[in-house]
């Protein structure tokens, strides 16, 4: 039964409306910066809050460490719209709070929620009647009912009654030119009818189309769908590529084949594994989950073990290329170009080009990396900078494990001696130099 007071969701549904609502967004990292600058371009006050002290004097100087916004941040800065702390205590002047904190997980790969747990913990601290707390951090579905609900009433206050409680799943994809926080739909399902109203009105306001869930879980687990239907597809197509290339068969002919059916097909492409925190990550919350019902998630731990195989496999097609050319791994000079973990951005987190310069490293090879977007990353527990892309022909091997749109991939085929190509950036058949999945 939904025993929320109307009169205080009114309240806050006015206030959003108006546009007088006043914003925290808790952590300026993928998910929450772009969010604090949507709310803020549409002239809300926002406080971004976060514990990276580097990051919240960067923010209120107007630069922005994520993403080229051109100078939205800036703006928003410059006319007073949108200020980074580190004091939590500045969530007791908002109206509406939104957690947007990693969830990794842990060494045994079980949902490691410190980060949303501790952020609920402060929100606790100063929640006061009539707020709107929104989770969107991905997570297992029950997370927002068994966790953080019950830890936000430790206040004293009522989700139902004296303050509002919904789940929102962020859908953020860094480098996507198509679409953004604006034009990418939001699912949004709230504890109670009113804690759903309220939620839809605060996201209305910045993004297009705004769609309601049934409850906080249902939205939960729709969003580990997204990953699981990505996660589950790429583990398809890497090994269809890996049986592929036994039979002599062109995986990238047959996908190209394939997207001329105008119905029932979606193409997905194989690559040297996946990266990013949400792809590889995301669908283990929802195995852990599972266990509690006695059930076993097969598709999504098998799509997991393909898809962390590949760095092994593209590994092993490293060295049948060096092989060709009458070389071992072991002191080989080798160049990876691209470490980040798609395309065009400057995000290595979980890349699988990491984990490929670390198997070249461990088996003996002198392994070099380059980056356009990305100038230092860890290796074997210490950073390396980016290498310059010049004299590709001193290396033994060329490793192309992201394909950024800066690189001049004519001249890496002129230029390299020996070319591993991850991605089909080449698009090049019968050369004996380049090797393909």
């Amino acid at each position: 039964m939904d025993l929320m007071n109307h009169t205080i969701t009114e309240e806050l549904v006015n206030k959003i409306e108006s546009g007088t609502a006043k914003i925290a967004v808790i952590g300026m990292g993928y998910v929450g910066l772009p969010l604090a600058i949507e709310f803020a371009s549409k002239n809300f006050s926002v406080t971004g809050i976060d514990i990276d002290k580097d990051r919240i004097g960067l923010l209120n100087k107007g630069n922005n460490y994520i993403f080229d916004d051109h100078g939205q941040l800036g703006k928003a800065v410059e006319c007073g719209n949108l200020k980074a702390t580190d004091d939590f205590s500045l969530i007791g002047n908002a109206d509406c709070i939104c957690i947007c904190v990693p969830t990794p997980l842990d060494r045994h790969r079980e949902p490691d929620l410190k980060y949303v747990i501790n952020a609920a913990g402060m929100v606790a601290n100063y929640l006061k009647k009539g707020q709107l707390v929104t989770l969107e951090s991905t997570t297992y579905p029950g997370t927002t009912d068994e966790v953080i609900l019950p830890i936000l009433e430790k206040s004293g206050l009522k989700v139902g009654t004296d303050f509002h409680l919904a789940f929102s799943p962020e859908r953020v994809d860094p480098g996507n030119q198509s679409f953004n926080v604006k034009n990418t739909p939001r699912v949004v399902g709230g504890v109670t009818s009113g804690c759903t109203q309220a939620a839809v009105a605060l996201y209305s306001k910045i993004i297009d189309r705004v769609v309601e869930a049934s409850s906080t879980r249902v939205a939960e687990m729709e969003k580990l769908y997204e990953n699981i239907f990505r996660a589950v597809n790429i583990a398809l197509v890497n090994e269809l590529a890996l049986l592929s290339k036994k039979m002599d068969i062109d995986i990238w002919e047959v996908i190209e084949l394939a997207k001329t059916k105008p119905y029932g097909f979606l193409p997905f492409y194989p690559g040297p594994g996946m990266g990013g925190h949400c792809i590889p990550i995301d669908p283990f919350y929802l195995t852990w989950k599972a266990r509690e019902y006695d059930f076993n998630t097969k598709f999504i731990e098998l799509a997991g073990e393909i898809n962390t195989r590949m760095p092994y496999e593209i590994t092993q097609l490293i060295t049948e290329a060096l092989s060709s050319q009458g070389k071992c791994i072991k002191d080989a000079k080798i160049m990876i170009l691209g470490v980040a973990y798609k395309k065009d951005i400057a995000d290595y987190r979980e890349s699988s080009s990491l984990k490929i310069l670390e198997i070249l490293m461990h088996k003996g090879a002198d392994v070099y990396y380059n980056d356009p977007h990305i100038g230092r990353v860890p290796t074997n527990g210490h950073f390396s900078d980016s290498s310059p892309l010049t004299g590709l022909d001193k290396y033994d091997c060329v490793v192309i494990a992201t394909d950024h749109t800066a690189y001049n991939y004519q001249r890496i085929l002129e230029e390299s001696v020996l070319i591993v190509d991850t991605r089909n950036a080449l698009k090049i058949r019968n050369n004996p130099k380049v090797f393909t999945l």
